[in-house]
């Protein structure tokens, strides 16, 4: 290896950093999905088959995007120091490398489904500051070809202060264009009171153990598992929902619209059809919202036609598509066209300002977030995202429980401790949960108090726990009388299954 060669490859890396940070500048003015990291990280997201997927949520769990951005940003750096080792020998050869990592950028910005008209804009930034800084670096750090000398000249003093100026400039360009990004943030919305507000929750609900999950999950604490890498940031002004399709009478309403019709709150626990046994995405909230039924009663279907095969094609601002069963949107469930949580302005990051909540289904069949469109039509006539990756168009939640305290392989003391956690069967409710220790009998819980049918309830075990390594297992039965399936089951395509079983060491 030339001794020039390391100097070359770290031009090329600075310079493509130069260039990505000045294109986040501009995409923080034009538009922050359009910056090229975040529309190649999109379209892997969108191409990555789904045991990939299932993978990376399971390992990664809600830190899933940022790792998918950093592993986008090391294969671009990487593909960046290659193009700088290049220039050594040739100018054309690293440009084309460069111009091919920004065309990629560029064609995933544009074909994003959200992308604006100058969508292209970052990625044409990225190509020209990218291409200029290589040359400029290369020639300051003494690396390109000096008169009729076959070889590149040695790396000076002078050139590795300009690649650490660069760098430095690298990072003031992002952390500038970030920082707009970070205040640009859409306009809030005033909630109106509830038409029928809830009473507040009963104090049973809590079974005041430590180490159990808080039956009320704060907005910042509940869990985020979606396709986009920037949460969509939509101007509540500039927001319409329209519901259209197989319907009589299809409409359009604006904000000011939704928030002025009758709003109810409702109680009602989510979770994610990717949460395996014992994990943790899923959250309980008050909503507050308009029933779907009275909006579809709007459009003409005042009546649920029990037919399996519609569906409602949810779309949000950012074109990505969820299929709901019509029934599940017009039968009693309290499905909710919700703009509140928790007493709040839905958060960005969950939806804001319009969010689809359907009780008793997974979210990626009935909680489309930056809710935008609600299309009445066949499953055949239009797929959804999820649908067209093969995951079951039926997304009824399973019956679960989880032991929330002892943590997994935790070491505690010898004596009377608590078991406990929480278990759900959204649109069944708890009947009762069981825990065995080891090989041991089953030994009924206690249960929270049950809020409604829509929510997990917390439960408890008092323990005397002798010294050694034990396995705890816990199981729930619905109410309708079915036990909690033993029946091992991944999450794709229909939700997890099995008993949550852990190991802890006492003594």
């Amino acid at each position: 290896m030339n001794a020039s060669t390391p100097t070359a490859a770290a031009s090329g890396v600075v310079a493509t950093a130069l260039g990505a940070a000045a294109a986040h500048l501009v995409a923080a003015l034009v538009s922050p999905e359009s910056s090229p990291v975040l529309a190649v990280g999109s379209q892997v997201i969108d191409l990555t088959p789904t045991p990939v997927k299932e993978w990376a949520v399971a390992t990664f769990g809600t830190a899933d995007k940022p790792v998918l951005i950093g592993s986008v940003t090391v294969v671009t750096l990487l593909a960046a120091a290659g193009a700088g080792a290049l220039r050594l020998r040739s100018r054309v050869a690293a440009t084309t490398v460069l111009l091919v990592l920004t065309a990629l950028a560029g064609a995933a910005a544009v074909l994003r489904p959200s992308a604006g008209a100058l969508a292209w804009m970052p990625a044409l930034t990225a190509a020209v500051v990218g291409i200029a800084a290589l040359e400029v670096l290369a020639a300051r750090a003494g690396l390109l070809r000096a008169g009729p000398s076959p070889r590149p000249g040695q790396p000076s003093r002078r050139g590795l202060l300009a690649l650490g100026g660069a760098g430095v400039g690298a990072a003031a360009l992002g952390g500038t264009g970030q920082a707009l990004i970070a205040r640009n943030q859409p306009s809030t919305i005033g909630l109106p009171a509830a038409a029928e507000p809830l009473p507040p929750l009963a104090k049973g609900v809590e079974v005041g153990k430590a180490g159990v999950s808080p039956f009320v999950t704060p907005n910042g604490d509940f869990y985020r598992i979606d396709t986009a890498l920037l949460a969509p940031r939509v101007d509540p002004g500039d927001w319409t929902l329209t519901i259209d399709g197989d319907v009589p009478d299809g409409f359009t309403l604006d904000i000011g619209e939704l928030l002025s019709l009758p709003m109810v709150e409702r109680d009602i626990t989510l979770n994610c059809v990717s949460n395996e046994v014992g994990g943790d995405l899923i959250g309980h909230a008050r909503w507050l919202g308009v029933p779907t039924r009275e909006l579809l009663a709007r459009a003409g279907l005042d009546e649920d036609p029990r037919d399996p095969d519609l569906q409602v094609l949810s779309t949000s601002t950012d074109g990505m598509t969820i299929s709901t069963p019509l029934s599940a949107l017009l039968d009693d469930r309290d499905a909710l066209v919700a703009v509140g949580m928790n007493g709040a302005p839905l958060p960005r990051e969950h939806g804001f300002p319009a969010r689809l909540v359907t009780p008793g289904l997974y979210g990626f069949v009935g909680a489309t977030k930056w809710l935008t469109r609600m299309t009445v039509t066949r499953y055949d006539a239009e797929p959804a995202y999820w649908t067209e990756r093969d995951w079951a168009t039926d997304g009824t939640v399973k019956t679960q429980s989880r032991i929330d305290t002892p943590a997994p392989l935790a070491r505690i003391d010898a004596g009377r401790t608590i078991i406990g956690g929480v278990a759900w069967a959204q649109r069944r409710g708890i009947e009762r949960v069981e825990v065995r220790v080891d090989d041991g009998p089953w030994r009924r819980a206690t249960l929270g108090d049950e809020a409604t049918v829509d929510c997990w309830r917390q439960w408890f075990l008092p323990w005397d726990a002798t010294e050694g390594r034990h396995d705890l297992t816990v199981r729930a039965t619905d109410g309708e009388g079915e036990l909690q399936t033993s029946r091992t089951a991944t999450p794709f395509p229909s939700g997890a299954s099995g008993w949550h079983t852990i190991a802890v060491t006492v003594g």
